[in-house]
């Protein structure tokens, strides 16, 4: 059984948090895509931790962390995150497996990455320039170094021919930055990949099914970032949607079972790309301040709204959501009056669906306006002494997305969710 966790906005809704809040329930904690451009941010003893590679289980130390082949791994990474997770005295070596056929993310990849969205101006699509776009690219060009290669004698030799044919890429670029200094860390940090737990991914997933083992499938990004779905072409190279986990874990779809979808009781954005319900005046300032919303990997300032219910339904949708969670609720504690997107309109059309030319067109948000609780949420523990008009906001998004609202994380601490 595989029950998945994922987000339904563009990223950024608080689900490194999510999968360390329900990873005791599960035996193994799952990554399915993605890279280091997405930062889980947990707490463990008070102390912030950004993981961007090592699934969010890892602090659970019965639990099995693994990275699945749908992810594109930095080596660079993974030690840096490795060595800060076993300054909290967890052994990383014990319980963290990486399937054989992940995807590595050279030196090249970056400078690749770096050397596009210069060029692009003021077109940029807003790459955290980790190298994710272009290891993808070779992926589906089918010139992708993997895990399971480094064991290979030949490993150098493939690696020099792929990092002459990205030179060439990058001559024409006329990128002329010196990555000497990125190579020598990437060939250190790929000896201390060799002494993890590499597997075969998808017999040892499937034998711990079949054995009656509980996985949770970790998601990075968002839903609206999906590479065919979300808003192309400001999107992010893999699949985020629940479709994600069977290619990214190498599970078949009927071992899917719950998918939990995490929002943010409103919107946030990282990065170039259409934004219908985006606020430019003091009250998305307010939201942003009173959130904290600052990318985790890149600490840029997040774009802030309210909450579009046209864009979650479809969300839930494509993922077949069961259940919802709504995190950072307790940031509209001190807001008067609340408000939610329910269409949108185009050229004088109402629609509740999301167009497919969505970064084309002018989408005006309609909104409909809702009292707030104005009252401080973050003590509560149970869901009746929550407040009537946050039941009142909660109760109609379950309406609209057709998904119950199960969870509402209440502050950035694991206890801080309430069970509605």
């Amino acid at each position: 059984m595989v029950d998945v966790i994922l987000g339904l906005q563009w990223g950024d809704e608080g689900k490194g948090k999510i999968v360390d809040y329900f990873a005791p329930h599960y035996d193994i904690i799952a990554r399915f895509q993605g890279g280091p451009n997405a930062g889980h941010t947990l707490y463990v003893d008070g102390k912030k931790m950004v993981l961007h590679q090592i699934p969010s289980g890892i602090f659970h130390q019965n639990t099995i962390n693994v990275i699945g082949n749908g992810v594109v791994l930095d080596p660079v990474t993974l030690k840096r995150e490795c060595d800060a997770v076993a300054a909290f005295g967890i052994d990383v070596k014990k319980n963290l497996f990486i399937s054989d056929r992940t995807n590595i993310i050279l030196p090249t990849h970056r400078a690749l990455d770096k050397a596009s969205e210069l060029s692009k101006g003021e077109a940029k699509i807003g790459s955290t320039l980790k190298g994710i776009g272009p290891a993808y690219m070779d992926k589906t060009g089918r010139n992708a170094l993997h895990v399971g290669d480094l064991l290979d004698k030949s490993f150098t030799t493939q690696y020099i021919k792929l990092r002459l044919k990205h030179q060439k890429l990058l001559d024409n670029f006329h990128f002329m930055e010196d990555i000497s200094a990125w190579e020598e860390e990437f060939f250190e940090a790929l000896e201390f990949l060799k002494t993890l737990k590499v597997i075969n991914c998808e017999y040892f997933v499937n034998n711990k099914i079949a054995e009656g083992k509980k996985v949770l499938a970790e998601g990075a990004q968002g839903s609206m970032l999906d590479i065919d779905f979300g808003t192309f072409p400001f999107v992010t190279s893999s699949n985020t949607i629940s479709a994600g986990v069977c290619t990214g874990l190498g599970v078949s779809p009927k071992q899917i079972n719950e998918v939990l979808g995490v929002t943010k009781a409103y919107c946030t954005r990282v990065g170039s790309g259409p934004f219908p319900t985006e606020l430019h005046d003091a009250t998305g300032e307010e939201l942003r301040k009173i959130g904290n919303e600052f990318g985790a990997t890149t600490g840029r300032p997040r774009r802030c709204g309210w909450i579009d219910l046209v864009a979650l339904k479809y969300a839930c949708m494509i993922n077949g959501v069961t259940q919802v969670i709504m995190t950072k609720a307790d940031v509209l504690d001190s807001f008067e009056e609340l408000k939610v997107c329910t269409a949108y309109n185009i050229n004088g059309i109402e629609t509740k669906e999301v167009p497919y030319q969505l970064p084309r067109v002018q989408a005006e948000p309609q909104l409909q306006s809702f009292k707030g609780w104005h009252s401080d949420t973050t003590k509560v523990k149970e869901s009746a002494a929550l407040p009537d008009t946050m039941h009142t906001y909660i109760n109609f998004i379950n309406q609209y997305i057709g998904a119950p609202v199960k969870y509402v994380s209440n502050g950035p601490g694991r206890e801080q969710i309430v069970h509605i």
